[in-house]
């Protein structure tokens, strides 16, 4: 062979293999969602494919691989014994691949830090010290996204993350932040025109406005209560906590809300049905950004914007609403939320 032609095969031969290494690993990474979903039709809606190109996807890999990844029936997808090996390998692979990105993003000292948080201490408890904070850093900037879905860390999905659910990857550092106590509330105009249930029983005979969300327990409302249904009584249902503060501020029904409501200006009553209910705030970030200079920043800053020392709100022990009002008076104040929800209608 022409010594010419032998040097152009080199180049062409290394773009065949690079080809096939993208192919491999798109249909790899179908294969991962498929997995996690259990349904093609899930997964190639994450992927923004149709379900008949996800399924020629997984079919090529299969042909490649010369076994079958998955056990197909009506009930949904379920791993074959090869398929589960292969997904441990493929999850090594996102792993690492995602290090990657972790390093080359914590290199910088200026840029961006994804925060996901819950929807009530997102836009109640960070937004309005994240202003003072952009005040002092300008060259950090804090991508704040508020939803009840929990953002995974491990994954990218975000970088640092507030949760409800303590995480056990080992690859992710751990640190409670403070418990959130839960208590039950109704507006001075619903007091005024319906009054007030006097125990739990008498709930029954008042409207409930019902927070529901992915990191909520749907049966948590009835179990606490110690009602067996919350059928007839449930008047508005939604998946955000501005909404719950926005309508029973407005007289829709009694609500479930922090104990700082109150402490941090919100028209409300406290209603004393004997009910005591807590979550913990967990802050949840990969182990590659310790070394990260503008991310321990926003870690140390979260840390103490939540410090139950400071902030009686998130101590373990339960402290009754309104005892809280004397004990935040700066955070009412500076941060309150008088009149950040309920605007007047039109």
């Amino acid at each position: 062979m022409p010594q010419h032609l032998h040097r152009g095969a080199a180049p062409a031969q290394r773009k065949k293999i690079d080809d096939a290494l993208n192919a491999s690993w798109e249909d790899l990474r179908a294969f991962l969602l498929c997995a996690r979903h259990q349904s093609f039709r899930t997964a190639a809606d994450a992927l923004g494919l149709t379900g008949t190109t996800l399924m020629r996807k997984i079919d090529r890999l299969e042909e490649e691989l010369g076994f079958k990844l998955f056990l197909r029936d009506q009930s949904g997808l379920s791993l074959s014994d090869e398929g589960r090996a292969l997904l441990l390998d493929v999850e090594q692979m996102e792993r690492l691949s995602f290090n990657i990105f972790r390093r080359a993003s914590s290199t910088d000292t200026n840029g961006t830090v994804r925060v996901a948080v819950t929807e009530g201490p997102g836009n109640f408890w960070i937004l309005p010290r994240l202003i003072d904070f952009q005040k002092t850093y300008r060259k950090i900037t804090v991508d704040l996204r508020c939803a009840m879905e929990q953002a995974d860390v491990s994954r990218l999905e975000a970088d640092i993350s507030i949760q409800l659910e303590r995480p056990t990857d080992p690859d992710l550092i751990v640190a409670k932040l403070g418990r959130l106590h839960i208590y039950t509330f109704a507006s001075e105009a619903y007091r005024d025109d319906y009054g007030l249930p006097k125990s739990l029983m008498d709930l029954r005979n008042h409207r409930i406005v019902k927070q529901h969300g992915v990191q909520l327990d749907e049966t948590g409302y009835a179990r606490i209560l110690g009602l067996e249904s919350l059928e007839g009584i449930v008047g508005i249902s939604t998946n955000s906590s501005v909404a719950v503060l926005y309508a029973i501020e407005r007289g829709a029904g009694i609500g479930f809300l922090p104990t700082s409501a109150i402490a941090l200006g919100a028209p409300l009553v406290a209603i004393d049905l004997g009910i005591n209910y807590h979550m913990d705030l967990w802050l949840t970030y990969h182990k590659e950004f310790r070394n990260s200079d503008r991310h321990k920043v926003v870690i140390d800053w979260l840390k103490s914007i939540f410090d139950p020392k400071v902030h009686a709100c998130f101590r373990d022990e339960f402290i009754h609403p309104n005892d809280l009002v004397p004990l935040m008076s700066g955070s009412r104040e500076d941060f309150g939320v008088q009149g950040y929800v309920a605007a007047k209608p039109f």
